[in-house]
């Protein structure tokens, strides 16, 4: 049974502009329709992230404006940028000599939780979404949001924490087949990535927001360059029909629900016992 009767808040906390087009944008779409308050809020400007615009504050600048074009396609009612500096990639954030003085992954949590735990007391947000321990595919940005947003839903009480993920098992046996064709493909890293669906709480489908989904993907157009292949820009060449089946579901880890639990809405009510 669904708990959906009165209008409630939700946050998205993300590493970076773009995360929340890949991962929760069905989802907030789908709250946004339904007249609950979506609020999106980023740790960092991802002004050292690959692009045709050099690292630095012009690329952060154009990716916060693609941010707030993402957000109106998919009805938000505000945008926080907590300000904090990318990282940057590899599994430490980059060479530490090279990250800015205000790196999100050197951030003491606890200070980092607290302004985010700020933004949910005022917000008197119901729903907290992180990632999953592994931050998705380990950004260190990534895993620092798991940290981060785990601690501030503790400080402000939120009372539901939503890890988004995306269920490994299809993943891997999709990358399984594709090695058939490209056997120096390496999935090592994917074998530890994200979470097993057995460990999935929430499967949400968010196929009738396809057409939100794939705007928000769009906004973020600066992410769609800058590489030989661009995971963003290859999924907006994936043909509409095929798209809403591709990304029609959005997956969640809830902490301490029994094993087993299947929920299909971010405010759905799990059974007792």
């Amino acid at each position: 049974m669904r708990a959906i009767k009165t209008v409630k808040t939700a946050v998205f906390f993300h590493a970076h502009p773009d995360d929340e087009a890949l991962l929760t944008s069905g989802t907030m779409a789908m709250l946004a329709a339904e007249g609950h308050r979506v609020v999106l809020v980023v740790a960092t400007s991802g002004e050292r992230g690959q692009a045709d615009i050099a690292p630095g504050e012009a690329l952060g600048a154009t990716r916060v404006a693609e941010l707030y074009k993402s957000a109106a396609a998919l009805g938000c009612a505000r945008v926080v940028n907590l300000g904090y500096g990318d990282s940057g990639l590899g599994p430490d954030g980059g060479i530490a000599e090279d990250r800015p003085d205000n790196a999100f992954i050197d951030a003491d949590v606890e200070e980092a939780a607290g302004r985010l735990a700020a933004i949910l007391a005022e917000e008197r947000a119901d729903l907290l979404t992180t990632y999953d321990p592994a931050g998705g595919y380990g950004h260190p940005d990534h895993v620092q949001v798991h940290r981060v947003g785990g601690r501030a839903a503790e400080i402000a009480g939120t009372p539901i924490v939503l890890e988004a993920t995306v269920n490994r098992d299809p993943l891997l046996k999709g990358l399984r087949l594709a090695r058939r064709f490209y056997p120096q493909l390496d999935i090592r890293a994917f074998e530890r990535a994200y979470s097993p669906g057995e460990a999935i709480t929430h499967r949400v489908a968010v196929r009738r927001f396809a057409r939100q989904k794939r705007a928000s993907m769009a906004a973020h157009a600066s992410q769609a360059t800058g590489a030989d292949t661009r995971t963003l820009g290859a999924m907006l060449k994936i043909p509409q029909p095929i798209y809403r089946f591709v990304f029609g579901t959005e997956w969640y880890v809830q902490r301490g629900l029994p094993p087993g639990t299947r929920l299909r809405h971010p405010f759905e009510v799990p059974p007792k016992g």
